[in-house]
């Protein structure tokens, strides 16, 4: 019997792990023109014309960079310091 509880406990403590590695989110870090930089859940297709650039979620600007972090939610981008829906 403690056989049986000791293999059910692994069980649960694998799957628990196996759940959360497989709920991480995928995310980017997208800066425009302007350096107005944004976290983002996936990388949307923007308009040529927004100047943006997707980078990998551990992307971090250089010693020389100047970029502000402009958090919004939702679907868009900053244009001018206005918030563009798309």
């Amino acid at each position: 019997m403690k056989q049986i509880m000791k293999f059910g406990a692994a069980a649960t403590f694998g799957l628990g792990l196996l759940g959360l590695a497989s709920t991480t989110a995928s995310a980017a870090i997208v800066c425009n023109a302007n350096g107005a930089c944004w976290h983002v859940r996936r990388a949307y297709a923007y308009p040529p014309s927004a100047g943006i650039v997707v980078h990998p979620n551990g992307w971090r600007w250089g010693p020389r960079e100047r970029f502000t972090w402009r958090e919004h939610v939702g679907r868009g981008y900053w244009r001018n310091g206005v918030w563009v829906t798309f």
